[in-house]
């Protein structure tokens, strides 16, 4: 009994945060009673299980948070083969951030626990893209910080940039994560490593 209740209290609270999640995207100040409505529960559970609206906010932030770490764990960054862990990492992270676009860029969600998960994540790119350089898939003079950079921003301009919502690629994050990985590690040059003069 008390696990079927555990596991319907678990399903309301996930079902709480994807209607806020929604509901936040297209109205930052929506009310409780909105999420509520959105999630299909009563006014009392959302308020039963969020005392507020910065309990939800904080909750939200610490649901995707700790998805985007378990996307990146799954890519397995420190053992497997460079360029299959960067594309592994590239398309999970462009699912989560994909399905979590307004709490992970809400200036709303960010509190100190978000901005330490943000530090291990960019400690733990450095450190893969470290490794990346010493077994050749990077140039040995690379500014790795620069790189982690423009990772970061191909990955943003791929699902926020203008027409990233009319490209039929980003339906696909495989196929996208394809392309910046291609952009990231090749850039826009000639493929045969000629340049005309």
């Amino acid at each position: 009994m008390v696990r079927a209740l555990r596991a319907d209290a678990e399903r309301s609270v996930r079902a709480i945060l994807e209607a806020a999640e929604r509901v936040f995207a297209e109205d930052p100040g929506a009310s409780m009673e909105q999420i509520a409505e959105a999630a299909g529960l009563a006014r009392t559970t959302v308020h039963r299980r969020f005392a507020n609206r910065q309990a939800l906010v904080e909750a939200l932030a610490a649901s995707a948070k700790q998805q985007l770490t378990e996307a990146i764990d799954d890519a397995h960054l420190e053992s497997a083969p460079p360029l299959v862990a960067l594309h592994r990492a590239t398309a999970n992270t462009l699912r989560v951030k994909g399905a979590w676009q307004f709490t992970l860029g809400s200036p709303l969600a960010q509190n100190r626990m978000a901005k330490e998960v943000w530090s291990e994540i960019n400690a733990r790119s450095l450190a893969f893209l470290a490794r990346a350089q010493r077994e050749g898939f990077l140039d040995p003079a690379a500014d790795l910080e620069w790189t982690r950079r423009v990772y970061y921003a191909l990955i943003g301009e791929a699902l926020h940039g203008p027409g990233a919502s009319d490209d039929p690629r980003a339906q696909d994050p495989d196929a996208l994560a394809t392309r910046i990985v291609d952009t990231l590690l090749r850039g826009a040059g000639p493929r045969d490593g000629r340049h005309r003069g």
